[in-house]
């Protein structure tokens, strides 16, 4: 706290919270219109809306075991897991899905 002794202003810790308040909402409102500006730009259109087309995905190359059988890595514990028709089933905990 500072006392002024001699008739000049008083700061203790109220007006200083007072004070440090309007301060962070006159920035706050400051900063708003800024920020409403940025998100207004438009994005640049190079194709047309109605055609919407995605680069094809690059092809994985597909996991190979020792036997050369293809294999994908479990979800739940980690293991190995094989497919079997339409269905990978996990060897070790037995988890499956189909695809």
């Amino acid at each position: 706290m500072i006392h002024d002794t001699k008739g000049g202003r008083t700061l203790d810790r109220r007006g200083f919270l007072k004070g440090s308040a309007l301060f962070a909402a006159l920035m706050g409102a400051a900063a708003v219109p800024a920020l409403a500006q940025e998100a207004q730009k438009p994005a640049p259109e190079d194709r047309p809306a109605d055609k919407t087309e995605q680069p094809p995905a690059p092809k994985k190359k597909p996991l190979l075991d020792k036997n050369g059988r293809e294999y994908r890595v479990c979800d739940m514990c980690g293991g190995n897991m094989y497919k079997q028709d339409n269905t990978w089933t996990c060897e070790q905990c037995g988890y499956s899905y189909e695809e």
